[in-house]
């Protein structure tokens, strides 16, 4: 039921434009009031029910709501009856039904989303930020108007410069590595002060090694490798220098291969990959020493070219009657060349050599074998 406002009296008189003000705001009031009942039909008489059943305390026509609903009336007959009630009333009544509907439906709607289940769009609290003013946040640190900031153009500019130093540093360090420090490197130190030309009958080291005095290589050779296959020369290749199988071996008439590395990359394998690194210094007339079965044989160069690495020809007979050819790469810690040194026995005399005992092989080798893969070939390898 709707209490008619008693303003209290005050203390001293009210100018007569104020109370004229106030009687004006008054009327304006009331007039949208009225107006908002008239345009407006009454409130549905099923929602009137649930409000009325909901509350405890009732007003005049929530009662009459109560009583419609205890009368056992139809649903059609008790909306007549609320309609006919309704359109009775005056419209401070009507006003007053409409302010009891708002207020207990916004009750209602407060009390349903208490317990309503969290949805998926709510947002999640991130410590006392909602998920999207994290984002926000985010957003604007990295964006401004759309626009990088200058920060974010030296970040960038910064991170470019850093993988391109790397770059730089990788293909540096392989360039040091091949060209700088590769010359330094000694293959061996222990090289004896035993004189190079010795009779026919002088014993060696049981250990079969290749002596170049002028590099200053002692460095075992392998002859223990059956197999022409690359691959299985390059395993070899990490115990020494290596014999290839299907030439004569020292003592024999024939030509004698030896196979060493140059790889200037200290990440290869082996300790011997530096073995003919320093080869290319070797000139016509220098010498060098081959033992084997406990003999030493003595050898003097006469020729030394480079060749492409499909020739072949090298691994086969020279003309001579007991020579041994040394190869490798080159240039060194690459596989574009080979590298030939070739000798000719001159100690003991090679008219006292047996006959080869060379292997033959059914394989017919297409490139002459060469470095284990270099820095860059490395890296290409992991790139593709």
């Amino acid at each position: 039921m709707a209490t008619d406002y008693i303003s209290p009296k005050p203390d001293k008189p009210i100018p007569k434009d104020t109370e004229l003000a106030a009687e004006v705001i008054r009327n304006k009031i009331n007039s949208l009031y009225m107006a908002e009942a008239k345009e407006k039909t009454e409130p549905n008489a099923e929602l009137e029910e649930n409000e009325v059943e909901r509350l405890q305390h009732l007003s005049r026509h929530q009662r009459y709501m109560r009583e419609l609903i205890n009368s056992g009336k139809s649903q059609a007959e008790i909306q007549t009856a609320w309609h006919i009630y309704y359109v009775g009333l005056s419209d401070d009544q009507k006003h007053q039904v409409w302010q009891e509907f708002y207020s207990n439906q916004k009750a209602v709607e407060q009390a349903a989303e208490k317990t309503k289940p969290p949805s998926k769009k709510s947002e999640k609290k991130v410590g006392q930020r909602t998920v999207d003013q994290v984002k926000k946040q985010i957003y604007k640190s990295v964006n401004s108007g759309g626009k990088l900031k200058a920060k974010h153009h030296f970040q960038s500019i910064f991170f470019g410069l850093g993988i391109g130093s790397f770059a730089v540093i990788i293909l540096l360090f392989g360039f040091f590595n091949e060209r700088i420090i590769a010359p330094f490197i000694t293959p061996s130190r222990n090289v004896t002060s035993t004189p190079i030309i010795s009779g026919s009958g002088s014993v060696a080291n049981s250990t079969p090694t290749i002596i170049i005095p002028k590099i200053n290589v002692e460095i075992p050779v392998v002859y223990d490798q059956s197999s022409i296959d690359e691959s299985a020369i390059e395993t070899s290749l990490e115990s020494g220098v290596v014999h290839y199988a299907t030439t004569s071996s020292p003592g024999e008439q024939g030509n004698t291969v030896i196979f060493g590395h140059s790889s200037n990359n200290i990440l290869n394998k082996g300790k011997y990959k530096f073995a003919f690194v320093l080869l290319n210094r070797l000139q016509v007339g220098d010498t060098f020493t081959l033992t084997k079965d406990g003999k030493r044989y003595v050898y003097q160069i006469y020729e030394r070219k480079i060749v492409k690495p499909t020739e072949v020809s090298v691994l086969g007979p020279t003309g001579k009657t007991a020579t041994v050819t040394l190869i490798t790469c080159d240039p060194p810690g690459t596989s574009i060349n080979r590298l030939v040194v070739i000798g000719e026995q001159i100690s003991p005399s090679p008219s006292t050599n047996v006959a080869s005992t060379a292997i033959k092989s059914n394989q017919t080798p297409t490139v002459v074998p060469s470095n284990s893969q270099s820095l860059w070939q490395r890296i290409k390898a992991l790139i593709s």
